[in-house]
């Protein structure tokens, strides 16, 4: 079986710099095949014999932590899964760009309340949608003014996520 794990806050801004051959190591050393990374931020495929995410998510997270000292959250979604996420962008033909276009891989669905707290707060030009473990989001104005750049998701609705525009969930795809 193949997955997609996707790591929060890997390289960006400094903070969590890990290299992505030796994240690929670490993942040979937990037993998963064919790793492969996709640009330099957190975006490793694997192959592994099926198994319950609960305990994917726990051994990655385990071995990040032990090897690297740092606590990084994973979202981690099957191939099948990425194909879903791409067939079920409901603002397909909308955007002009990928830069635009942005998916937030949740660890679970966000609830209702919380969805209709973070459309009702989104700026006239920012749109979001639910689908599952997944918030897409529209943005033409671009993310750093964004609810999505100002962390308004993770501090206001207080759930985990991590964000990957729409040229990485394609390539994603790929791997």
């Amino acid at each position: 079986m193949r997955y997609i794990a996707l790591l929060r806050g890997v390289n960006v801004g400094g903070k969590t710099m890990i290299k992505m051959d030796d994240l690929k190591a670490e993942f040979g050393r937990l037993g998963f095949e064919n790793a492969a990374s996709y640009i330099n931020s957190g975006n490793l495929a694997f192959d592994t014999p099926k198994a319950t995410e609960k305990n994917l998510v726990g051994k990655i997270e385990g071995a990040i932590e032990t090897r690297f000292g740092r606590a990084v959250p994973v979202m981690l979604r099957d191939m099948a899964e990425i194909a879903k996420i791409i067939a079920n962008n409901p603002f397909i033909g909308e955007f002009e760009s990928h830069k635009e276009m942005h998916v937030l891989f949740l660890s679970s669905p966000l609830p209702a309340d919380k969805l209709e707290f973070l459309v009702d707060a989104a700026p006239e030009a920012e749109r979001y949608a639910a689908r599952g473990r997944e918030i897409y989001c529209h943005l033409p104005m671009g993310v750093i003014d964004s609810l999505l750049g100002k962390s308004f998701i993770e501090k206001k609705l207080k759930v985990a996520v991590t964000a990957r525009n729409w040229r990485t969930v394609e390539k994603l795809a790929e791997l």
